[in-house]
């Protein structure tokens, strides 16, 4: 991951990210799925073998939306008191469609700072 800046000029990782794009160039596509990260970018050629986010994407939306949904089901439940059955066809519905949305951007995120950042599996010091 040691290219030439004069090649590759920097890319705001948040922008790239939010937008699926490749993280060096800034215009090849990250995915080739919904959630599923490309082999390469077909623009500059860079291999996304490096990128794993792991459960860190899983983990910010849960977080977030989980926060958000509830917030506003106890808001609604304090307020007007409805049915049991009003719950469950307002908020259901909603927490789905906001967690894959926000799960792909997320993990867009997340994987253009891991290239930014150079971040990689530890490794232990090896004794000399």
């Amino acid at each position: 991951m040691n290219e030439d800046k004069a090649i590759w000029p920097p890319v705001d990782p948040i922008q790239a990210g939010l937008k699926g794009c490749c993280p060096r160039c800034g215009e090849g596509r990250l995915f080739s799925g919904f959630l599923t990260v490309g082999k390469r970018c077909y623009n500059c050629g860079l291999d996304y073998s490096y990128a794993d986010a792991g459960d860190g994407p899983a983990v910010f939306v849960i977080l977030i939306i989980g926060f958000i949904v509830v917030g506003l089901a106890l808001w609604l439940e304090v307020t007007f008191g409805p049915p049991l059955w009003v719950h469950f066809l307002l908020w259901v519905p909603l927490a789905l469609v906001l967690c894959l949305s926000a799960l792909r951007l997320i993990k867009g995120v997340l994987l253009t700072l891991q290239y930014r950042n150079k971040a990689a599996e530890g490794r232990l010091d090896q004794p000399r």
